[in-house]
């Protein structure tokens, strides 16, 4: 049976590795001050040729008050998640676009004292028969031997980095659009949410960047945000999802249209793509108080043209007869029609003065 130091020694080891992979704004692994290590650079990004071999340092630092020991590996990248985080393979698995195996650390295992720091050299070797296109990998630290590892028995943390290599070749560039988005189709208030997914159909590394432009139902566009101000990339063969939101002017009313112009790739071949959604806002504290205006207009409109028309009639000098009172209920379908037809336009017209 665990004894109580033990769960709780269990649970202050037990920290997983959450990755965010934001190009273009500093890399970080979530949790490193608790887990009590960290490593730097967090994301190496290099362009080498097929058989060059690279040669990097990073630095590990101790944050923990105590002595530790830590023993280093590598890991492929496979995937990642919709959310933009790496999907790690386990040690030794080979993936399309893994790039471990190039990989030769100076030292498996390092010693630092309390709130220290230590440098660790390692090259990336390109074979020469490395597919074009981007290549992924880490090294991660782990407080547990490999030997502890493997048995399945281990409870510390593990912490690492990521190594991207672009193999100079021929490229694939190619993406697509797979959604672009609102959260509703109506809104009560210009605050609207936005999300686009985006599918990386080639084999380089992707950081899809551009503008949403949102128009009013006359053709006036209101305003301009920016998707993926980060430049959060996509790894091949996956898919992104992308979501930004818009705080329109108090006010809006309407059909509006919002077209997403994407672009990607590099200075000397630039991709673009495009796509459009609509949505309507009626604020319904102005809605529905119109609607009880409208509805008491009717009502009186409707009262007072009867009348009108029963006093016409009367005066006109018509009998009672059944023929009349046919006559009068088809008089009666046609006014109440019309004074539909005009409050409703009506409406509208005072509602496109207002908002539009």
């Amino acid at each position: 049976m665990l004894s109580i130091s033990n769960i709780l020694k269990f649970l202050s080891l037990s920290i997983f590795v959450v990755l965010l992979f934001n190009i273009g704004s500093q890399v970080v692994f979530a949790q490193q001050d608790a887990a009590g290590v960290s490593i730097s650079p967090a994301l190496i990004e290099e362009a080498l040729d097929p058989g060059v071999t690279d040669y990097h340092i990073f630095t590990i630092t101790n944050l923990a008050s105590t002595e530790e020991t830590y023993f280093l590996f590598t890991r492929n990248i496979d995937g990642m998640g919709i959310d933009g985080t790496p999907k790690f393979a386990e040690k030794g698995e080979e993936t399309p676009f893994g790039l471990a195996s190039w990989i030769t650390l100076g030292t498996n295992q390092i010693t630092l004292p309390a709130n220290s720091e230590g440098q660790v050299s390692f090259s990336l070797s390109v074979p020469q028969n490395a597919s074009p296109g981007s290549h992924f990998g880490g090294i991660f630290i782990s407080k547990d031997a490999p030997e502890i590892e493997r048995s399945g028995a281990a409870v510390g943390y593990q912490v690492g980095n990521i190594i991207s290599v672009r193999v100079a070749g021929e490229a694939n560039l190619a993406a697509k659009i797979r959604q672009f988005s609102t959260d509703r189709y109506l809104y009560g208030s210009s605050k609207v949410d936005f999300s686009a997914r985006i599918e990386n159909q080639g084999n380089v590394f992707i950081r899809p960047t551009g503008q949403i432009e949102v128009t009013s139902m006359l053709g006036k566009t209101v305003d301009t945000i920016t998707l993926n101000e980060s430049r959060g990339g996509i790894f091949p063969t996956a898919t992104r999802e992308y979501r930004v939101s818009w705080m329109g002017e108090d006010g809006g009313f309407g059909r509006y249209e919002a077209v997403m112009a994407l672009s990607y790739g590099e200075q000397n071949d630039i991709r673009t793509m495009s796509s459009t959604v609509t949505f309507w806002i009626l604020p319904m504290n102005i809605i529905l108080p119109a609607f009880g205006v409208l509805a008491s207009l009717l009502l009186v409109t409707y009262v007072f043209v009867r009348l009108r028309l029963r006093r016409a009639l009367a005066q006109a000098g018509h009998s009672l007869s059944r023929a009349k009172g046919s006559r009068r209920g088809h008089s009666r379908g046609l006014l109440l029609f019309v004074v539909l037809l005009h409050i409703t336009t009506l409406f509208f017209l005072v509602m496109l003065l207002l908002f539009a």
